[in-house]
């Protein structure tokens, strides 16, 4: 399907079958996402987290200010460890960090810079959901504790934006990534699979407890 769309692959490690996607995204791409959904990762996409949220949020640059092409791709939430060198960048560790405290700043991001996923862990609230919804865009959950692991899914390190004004850990990287493992936890239809699991959970706590039985008046 060239440099964009998705294909299904048999594991090997499992019998559940991965989504490959091959970034960058299209809307039908994304529509076809739904939670759940185990899924490959190859192609390019960038880290912001909350310095970098909090200047697009307030300054808005336009895209043609931002180097790198966010439309149909990923941001992730992390702050990777990376190591500079004569032949560059050398990624170190790359684990994400928690979504839900860039809760504020995603909807507008989303809004505005056409991006078709977001990438972290935890999953986010109502206002990124339903950003998701109507711009089409998806919520991908990554691995906790694995950080040199995914960084062995980086295969490159392209650049950087705002090293100096923001630090290593809050600069804007753009990774080429490869086979980079993620599941569906929210999608463009209004699902958010880490809401399902607390209600679900909440029901299952009100019966071992005997709630429903219980009468407060």
């Amino acid at each position: 399907m060239g440099n964009s769309g998705f294909k299904i692959q048999n594991s090997e490690l499992e019998n559940k079958q991965k989504i490959v996607l091959d970034l960058p995204l299209r809307r039908e791409d994304v529509l076809s996402l739904k939670i759940g959904d185990i899924v490959l990762i190859n192609g390019r996409i960038v880290t912001g987290r909350d310095k970098l949220h909090k200047f697009l949020f307030n300054k808005r640059p336009s895209k043609t200010q931002i180097p790198f092409k966010l439309e149909g791709t990923i941001l992730y939430h992390c702050g990777p460890i990376i190591e500079k060198t004569a032949k560059g960048y050398s990624l170190i560790a790359c684990g994400p960090t928690t979504s839900m405290r860039l809760e504020m700043y995603e909807y507008k991001i989303i809004s505005e810079y056409g991006l078709r996923g977001i990438m972290g862990k935890g999953g986010m609230g109502i206002k990124t959901l339903n950003a998701m919804k109507e711009k089409v865009c998806v919520y991908f959950h990554t691995i906790g504790g694995a950080a040199v692991y995914l960084a062995k899914r980086v295969k490159r390190v392209v650049g950087v934006w705002k090293l100096e004004e923001f630090g290593m850990t809050e600069a804007m990287w753009i990774f080429d990534v490869q086979e980079f493992p993620a599941i569906i936890t929210m999608d463009a239809h209004g699902r958010s699979l880490h809401e399902e699991i607390k209600n679900n959970s909440y029901e299952y706590y009100k019966k071992y407890l005997g709630l429903e039985w219980t009468s407060y008046a």
